[in-house]
């Protein structure tokens, strides 16, 4: 999945978590499609941190999946390589 297709799905995943009374089942699925989004340690890590988020009242305003879409792409000195075959 490209970066794009990330950042946009990570803005609706957001925007879903702004529902109130859904957090009790949207605080374990988006750490679930969090560790989708991004595997690894990181995605381990941040899939944690979306999970309490989402879980503790009065957190929900935090745009989790946003947040690490620019920590992967935009500041991290990790870089996607994208290889095309033809």
């Amino acid at each position: 999945m490209n970066k794009h297709k990330k950042l946009a799905l990570g803005i609706v995943f957001d925007a879903l978590g702004y529902i109130p009374f859904i957090d009790i089942v949207w605080a374990p699925l988006s750490a679930y499609l969090m560790t989708k989004l991004y595997p690894g340690k990181k995605g381990k890590i941040a899939a944690a941190i979306s999970f309490i988020e989402e879980a503790m009242p009065f957190l929900d305003i935090i745009p989790t999946f946003t947040l690490m879409w620019l920590y992967t792409y935009v500041f991290s000195s990790e870089k996607e390589i994208i290889i095309e075959v033809s």
